[in-house]
Order: C-alpha cells, then structure tokens, then sequence
C-alpha cells in the first residue's frame, strides 16, 4: 500500500525552527519529484518547495532563504527544514510525489502535478 505520511509539526514561536519529515512506504521516493505544500485556515492549498529525483529544488518567494529542502533516499524520506518562522507559516503541512518522469532535474510546486498526497501535519507559529 502506497503511503507518504508526515511529521515533525508542532507550536513554536515566532523566530524558530521546526523540521518537518515525509516518509514514504509502498514506493522508492528517489524515482520521484517531491514537493511540500500547506494550507493556511481559510486559504487554500499553496506550493512552498519542491525537490527533482537529482536534488534540484525550487522555492515559493515566501520561505526563500528560511525554509530547506533536502532528501534522503536511502532512508526513503524527504525533509523540510524551515527556520526563522512567522506567524504566516501556520498551516498544515503535506507532502506529495510527483509520479510522472518529466526528468531528473524537474519538480514542480503546483497541486496539478502531483499524484499522491500524505495527510499533513499542522505548524503552528505562535507566542
């Protein structure tokens, strides 16, 4: 069974760190695109990264310079490492696989072009 389940959400104050995780069972994510998405409360769902089978990433100007994205495929996870929070960062957090080859160094940070979803964990930042 194909899952992508996240982790790593939590409260913090504005100014911190947190280090979101995206696990994936049922497939290899090093054959895929991975992007990370969230969703603020009452906006709706926007790309902040994403990261190609060869580690090109791509970074909505919102989280430019504070938010990384890194993969790890030996361990079949990809992480999102997001510092110098602000209270505009609130959301939940998911990540999603692009299935489609559209070659190594491409990904996308559009919902259209992902094809399976995990269910997201909540960032809050707050003080």
């Amino acid at each position: 069974q194909l899952q992508l389940v996240e982790s790593g959400g939590g409260l913090v104050q504005p100014g911190g760190s947190l280090r979101l995780s995206c696990a994936a069972s049922g497939f290899t994510l090093d054959y895929y695109a991975i992007g990370w998405f969230r969703q603020a409360p009452g906006k709706e769902r926007e790309g902040v990264s994403c990261i190609s089978r060869s580690s090109s990433t791509n970074y909505a100007d919102s989280v430019k310079g504070r938010f990384t994205i890194s993969r790890d495929n030996a361990k079949n996870m990809v992480y999102l490492q997001m510092s110098s929070l602000k209270p505009e960062d609130t959301g939940v957090y998911y990540c999603a696989a692009d299935f489609a080859n559209r070659g190594p160094f491409f990904c996308s940070r559009s919902l259209d072009g992902m094809d399976y979803w995990g269910k997201g964990t909540l960032v809050t930042v707050s003080s």
